[in-house]
């Protein structure tokens, strides 16, 4: 039986080696930590329970997809709930809002509200529905990089209808003219930040988010988020493939342009195929001897980071849900403060995400468990110790202004976890998010390909690299991969 390898037991190198055992590889995937899952692990302390990357769980077909194939039941391996209520929305002003699923609910949730007409929300969503249309099987599901993608008769109906996906347009541009009230134009914005991206930049082609939520479903895990990682592991391991924990991998082993397999820990391993989920930056820098490196793609701006608070709080706060947005007042400033200044606006956007409103047992009876989020620039040496100190009070002080509430007598537990944790603890460059940043019209085409076009068998998924960030796309880099494997 052929030998598969993957680097990196994230999210798209578990679905990898599923995918390539499926098709007749013995996979083995090394790990460098203890812990399978990358940025989708959890965080336990003083009996609280965080999950502590991705908090939304949305196209779960694309995990379900992975227990139909190895024909079992994904019910037998966990559950999820589809969430009534996406998220609950603050802005300084005093208006609150509620983005519920129910489309019609919604819209007419922000026109009793606001001044912004239930109409203009459903033809919003109509767009964005429209952009996926065009764009899914051509950008999303198939590899960019090779020419038999282009072959197909709905990557040539997607070709003539690109003017759809409203590429040359910002984001924000797009949203202004979109709705009469810029709070709401403020709160579509927001979806450029699930790929670590300014609005104020990206093209409007990134309102294909909403469509994920609005159309297929927001949903949470029964366990949580890092229940998807251990589905998968239970999954992988039933089907025989072999997890090397705390093995580092050191390099990536080739002759004649061929993989050949990978070093660790000063041992070779044999295989036919090799396939990196370490972001491709530091696969190049630390793990490809003496290949060229592709130098323009390596050195594209980096998407954002975060920084992260996962505080244990005492007391309950009923005006609070599963997913929550306090935006900042002028949100062109919070961008400008990332992407022009590298630094962190005095009043940032906060997100707050609360498992405990659904799962209990995450926090102590009394108690709530809050991931508290910023998006920050990537890391470039910027003292972050005092940044995050700074941030902190600007965090506790628009949360006491807006919630009305001294939460800051309310934690009893703090976790921390900033850029330089993010790159040390998941690999992540800089502790870029998603890779690239997506802040121009050509970012779909400029994502590193899930091929290399210098070793044969070498391959690469994850967040890094094409389709992108996010749960639903790093599954899809996996697929991509399996679609261009043979089988055996």
């Amino acid at each position: 039986m052929p030998k598969a390898i993957i680097i990196g037991a994230g999210i798209a190198g578990i679905a990898s080696a599923i995918r390539l055992t499926l098709k007749g590889y013995d996979a083995l995937v090394f790990e460098a930590s203890s812990y399978p899952g990358g940025k989708l692990t959890e965080i336990k302390a003083d009996g609280f329970r965080f999950d502590a990357g991705p908090s939304l769980f949305t196209m779960p077909q694309y995990v379900d997809e992975l227990f139909t194939l190895a024909g079992k039941n994904p019910n037998d391996y966990f559950r999820y709930e589809k969430l009534d209520e996406i998220c609950k929305y603050f802005y300084e002003d005093g208006l609150r809002l509620n983005a519920y699923s129910d489309v019609d609910k919604f819209a007419l949730e922000i026109e009793r509200k606001t001044n912004a007409k239930a109409s203009e929300i459903k033809l919003f969503l109509k767009k964005s529905e429209t952009i996926y249309s065009v764009t899914h099987k051509v950008f999303l599901e198939r590899s960019l990089h090779k020419f038999k993608s282009y072959l197909h008769w709905d990557t040539v109906k997607s070709i003539f209808r690109f003017g759809q996906i409203d590429a040359f347009r910002t984001q924000n541009v797009a949203n202004q003219s979109a709705f009469s009230d810029k709070r709401i134009s403020q709160l579509f914005n927001r979806y450029a930040t699930y790929n670590g991206s300014n609005p104020y930049q990206a093209p409007a082609t990134l309102n294909i988010i909403p469509h994920f939520e609005y159309h297929f479903g927001a949903y949470l895990p029964k366990g949580g988020m890092h229940s998807i990682v251990l589905a998968l592991v239970k999954l992988a391991e039933d089907l025989g493939i072999q997890f090397l924990y705390n093995q580092k991998v050191s390099e990536i082993i080739y002759s004649k342009e061929k993989v050949e397999g990978v070093v660790s820990d000063n041992k070779i391993y044999n295989a036919e195929i090799v396939v990196s989920n370490l972001d491709i930056w530091f696969t190049y820098k630390n793990l490809l001897k003496n290949i060229s490196h592709p130098k323009k793609l390596l050195n594209q701006q980096r998407s954002s980071s975060a920084l992260i608070f996962y505080w244990g709080i005492k007391g309950s706060y009923p005006e609070l849900g599963l997913h929550n947005i306090l935006f900042a007042e002028n949100y062109k400033s919070e961008f400008d403060a990332i992407w022009k200044e590298k630094s962190i606006s005095s009043d940032p956007t906060i997100y707050i995400n609360i498992t405990s409103k659904h799962i209990k047992s995450d926090a102590p009876s009394g108690c709530e468990n809050w991931f508290v989020m910023i998006n920050v620039p990537a890391n470039d040496g910027q003292n972050w110790d005092t940044l995050i100190a700074e941030a902190k009070q600007n965090i506790l002080q628009k949360l006491n202004r807006i919630l009305k509430k001294d939460v800051s007598k309310a934690i009893i537990s703090e976790t921390i976890l900033d850029p330089r944790s993010i790159e040390s603890k998941t690999g992540s460059y800089q502790g870029s998010l998603y890779g690239n940043s997506s802040n121009n019209q050509f970012a779909a085409f400029l994502r590193h390909a899930n091929f290399s076009n210098k070793l044969k068998n070498l391959y690469f998924c994850g967040g890094s690299v094409h389709p992108g960030g996010g749960i639903p796309l790093a599954l899809l880099s996996a697929k991509i991969i399996d679609d261009n494997v043979k089988k055996f």
